[in-house]
């Protein structure tokens, strides 16, 4: 079934505050989801929502938690996201963590006591649009083993890298994970009962596999092999050593509605005109055409950015089971949102 984008948000919202979490720790959520979804990530936003609903009706993340603030210096500040949603505790995070930059240049965040930040590309590209450089890291249940290994110690641990660009907009923007595929992909290709590609898991013994089941049981191929297993481990020292929060191997599940995960996030911010000297925005555009003149060539982020056009217009497809498990958390559900 499809859904309009305005009706989409309703049952995000709905949904959220409906399970248990407070409507102003809903808001950027749901923007959040909803640009996910738009974007074209299936597997990443309404699948996802689900999962957040029911963790917060078993308690293992707190839908009305109050994230803290620590400003450690003018430019640095450790936020507590007390076992809430990580959204509250970024967006907060970004209203000192811009201005900050804007002032001195730099500005840093850590976050800890968090929980799935989901789309890392939302967070820096919501900080690009206001005209920073942003870097990004978030980390992961463990699912990933070293190079020679078979036990996973890291998660598939995605960084991002937002550019700005004129008038309020994304230069490009890049998001991708230390993973060859992203967890998700492999664990809804065993919800569909439907074989993986070879090179996206390994079994227990740490041989291919096209089984997603054997594949979850044993561990997620790291990008381009040791370098995607060194880059994971760069986001677990910046996510979990530099914030207090947990290692991958210390976390709660992702799926199941126990253990908190307790994973962290860390992001940094630039002045790009404080730095260049002016000549960013000239450097950026020559940087960009050397890419986009070449035929069939595409800058980072620019298939998100059609798919955002297209849904615009054409609305959101979703599974009907799944719409109707949503609509079970939408709040009183006294309002059922029509179909398209």
């Amino acid at each position: 079934m499809k859904l309009s984008v305005k009706d989409a948000r309703k049952l995000i919202f709905g949904a959220l505050t409906g399970a248990g979490t407070k409507p102003e720790n809903a808001k950027y959520f749901t923007e959040a989801i909803l640009d996910t979804e738009m974007s074209g990530l299936e597997g990443h936003g309404f699948y996802w929502l689900q999962y957040y609903c029911a963790h917060v009706q078993s308690g293992k993340v707190k839908g009305a938690a109050k994230p803290k603030i620590k400003t450690i210096s003018p430019v640095s500040f450790r936020i507590d996201a007390n076992w809430g949603f990580a959204h509250p505790a970024i967006e907060q995070g970004f209203a000192k963590l811009v201005p900050a930059a804007k002032k001195y240049g730099i500005a840093a965040m850590s976050i800890h006591n968090s929980y799935n930040a989901a789309t890392l590309g939302f967070h820096t590209g919501t900080v690009a649009r206001q005209g920073a450089v942003c870097f990004g890291f978030t980390n992961a249940m463990p699912v990933i083993a070293p190079v020679g290994g078979d036990t996973p110690v890291i998660g598939t641990n995605p960084m991002s890298f937002a550019v700005p660009g004129p008038k309020g907009k994304i230069a490009f923007l890049i998001d991708q994970s230390s993973s060859a595929v992203a967890w998700t992909a492999v664990k809804r290709a065993a919800d569909q009962r439907r074989p993986i590609p070879l090179g996206w898991a390994l079994d227990k013994s740490g041989k291919p596999t096209t089984d997603p089941n054997e594949g979850l049981a044993g561990s997620i191929v790291p990008l381009g092999g040791y370098k995607g297993f060194g880059l994971g481990l760069m986001v677990e020292v910046m996510c979990a050593a530099m914030t207090g929060a947990n290692l991958g191997t210390q976390m709660g599940s992702f799926t199941d509605n126990e253990k908190p995960i307790g994973c962290g996030q860390f992001f940094i911010a630039l002045d790009p005109k404080k730095f260049s000297g002016g000549a960013f925005d000239k450097q950026i555009r020559t940087l960009m055409k050397s890419v986009t003149k070449q035929k069939g060539a595409r800058l980072p982020n620019s298939r998100r950015e059609s798919n955002l056009k297209r849904t615009l217009r054409e609305g959101l497809e979703i599974d009907s089971a799944l719409f109707e498990t949503l609509q079970g958390y939408v709040m009183g559900n006294k309002k059922r949102i029509k179909k398209m």
